[in-house]
């Protein structure tokens, strides 16, 4: 996407083959976005250049501590066989890879005093600002995220490198090592960006976010699944995770892409250039559902591979010591009953936009609706809302509410209710009842989060014994300037806050 000094690019390839060097942080397990990368790093070799892959264990921990000290050895392990693997599955030889780890040289004496040397010449706003896109940012951040910028600068020195390739989010960090290793007396490197993939939901690929991202090791079922859920509207190019995969992933790694859909259809189409593809789809000549089918297909042939290696009992143990589960805690440690209580917070409840696409009395209950609601998957959500009394039918319909997701769906008078639709209420009588209303603009399906829980992974499912939405709700409210609160938190889509229209200082439910 973007390179910076290309002129000595230039000038070296003159002279002879390019040295160039991939890093990445052993923290979260890799997942499919990866591929962006390998992808180049096949090119790369192709070219002639000589390539070094860096497993920086030692930045995994000094950043936020997202890789606990005692796991960094078996993390940096896993990533050695995962990314070997990948780079096996798209058929990159082996043989022309250097693979090196942060702590072979970055706990040496020489490479200790050039990071002292280092921080007395960087200023601390400029040490932040060049990792503000990599390094987690916290309310109390660690002295480690400022030294983070500055040890992957001095890894183009001490990796003996012409260049530096990583996506466009380490922008910064490149243009701080241009600014600060001619400092030390060293050369200024060349620097080449891939683009970021976005996450099947829309925003980047993240490991730490479930749902956006699909796992090297992922079962074909868990792919099925989580392909299913995604939000792929019929035309939509924008904000479209498939598409994008298309385009990033599978294009770059085959050159084509084919559509598998029925004769009645059309058949199977074979695209080879992803502009054609997406002119189809914003034309609705592909339909979203033969798009994700057709996406599995080809992932699936990419993973299979990589799924057979990690079969190994070797593999799998190396897997389950490096990413431990919490639920298989030993008695007194997180995880069991002996544990602490579970921690409780709004990033577990799985709250979505929906567009409410037909509403209809209850057969056997007149103080019940029953909704199609459209929340971004396949087929619409059968919900089911005591309603009637509150908001007139042409109200809803076609409407966009806020819809929890991820309840236990029951039976309410004989009608499975597949989500609740959340709504403020007046505190005194007569009650008043008005369905929380989205920002303009939002689509069905986009999640709606409480501001600073943007992170972590809903729960697959509440399980009511557990009451946890009954916790969170404790805490609900609407404000004064009737926005929707989670302990004076805002709840908030990516286009700004939910609120609803009169109740201030009303309860949610």
């Amino acid at each position: 996407q973007e390179v910076l000094g290309e002129g000595k690019l230039m000038a070296i390839l003159k002279e002879r083959e390019l040295k160039i060097y991939w890093g990445t942080a052993t923290t979260g397990k890799p997942h499919v976005a990866y591929f962006v990368p390998m992808s180049k790093i096949a090119d790369f070799l192709k070219a002639g250049c000589e390539v070094t892959i860096l497993f920086a264990d030692l930045h995994a921990y000094l950043d936020n501590m997202k890789a606990p000290w005692e796991l960094l050895e078996l993390r940096t392990l896993y990533y050695e066989h995962i990314i070997k693997a990948m780079l096996e599955s798209i058929g990159v030889p082996l043989e022309k890879l250097r693979f090196v780890r942060g702590t072979d040289y970055q706990l040496s004496k020489e490479y200790t005093l050039d990071v002292y040397r280092l921080s007395s010449v960087v200023t601390q706003h400029d040490a932040k600002k060049a990792g503000a896109e990599v390094v987690k940012q916290v309310e109390h951040p660690l002295l480690s995220g400022l030294l983070y910028p500055g040890l992957q600068a001095l890894d183009e020195e001490y990796l003996e490198v012409d260049a530096q390739f990583g996506g466009v989010d380490q922008r910064k960090i490149f243009t701080f090592a241009e600014k600060y290793l001619p400092s030390l007396g060293y050369a200024k490197r060349v620097h080449l960006m891939n683009p970021m993939v976005p996450g099947l939901t829309g925003g980047k690929m993240s490991s730490s976010e479930e749902d956006s991202k699909i796992d090297l090791l992922d079962r074909k079922e868990d792919v099925k699944k989580k392909l299913k859920k995604v939000f792929c509207e019929p035309g939509n190019v924008e904000n479209n995770g498939v598409l994008s995969f298309v385009k990033h992933v599978l294009f770059p790694l085959k050159s084509e892409f084919v559509i598998l859909r029925e004769e009645k259809w059309g058949g199977n189409k074979t695209y080879t250039d992803y502009e054609a593809l997406e002119k189809d789809f914003a034309e609705q000549v592909v339909h979203p559902g033969d798009l994700k089918n057709s996406v599995e297909v080809a992932l699936n042939k990419l993973l299979d591979p990589i799924r057979e290696k990690f079969n190994s009992p070797e593999l799998k143990k190396l897997s389950n010591a490096a990413y431990p589960n919490p639920s298989k805690a030993k008695p007194g440690e997180k995880g069991t009953k002996n544990s602490e209580p579970e921690e409780v917070t709004p990033s577990r409840l799985d709250i979505r936009v929906g567009k409410v696409i037909s509403v209809e009395k209850h057969p056997d209950a007149d103080s019940l609706y029953v909704e199609k609601i459209d929340v971004g998957e396949p087929e619409p959500r059968t919900v089911v809302s005591g309603l009637v009394q509150f908001v007139p039918k042409e109200q809803l319909q076609d409407r966009l509410v806020v819809l929890l997701c991820n309840l236990k769906p029951q039976k309410m008078r004989g009608v499975e209710s597949q989500g609740m639709v959340l709504c403020a209420s007046s505190v005194g009588e007569p009650r008043q009842v008005e369905p929380l209303d989205p920002p303009a603009g939002c689509c069905a399906g986009e999640r709606v989060y409480v501001e600073g829980y943007e992170g972590g992974e809903p729960d697959e499912e509440l399980k009511p014994k557990k009451k946890v939405f009954e916790k969170l709700q404790a805490d609900f409210c609407v404000s004064e300037d009737c926005v929707a609160q989670w302990k004076q938190r805002n709840f908030l889509t990516k286009l700004g806050r939910v609120s609803c229209k009169s109740l201030k200082g009303g309860t949610i439910s």
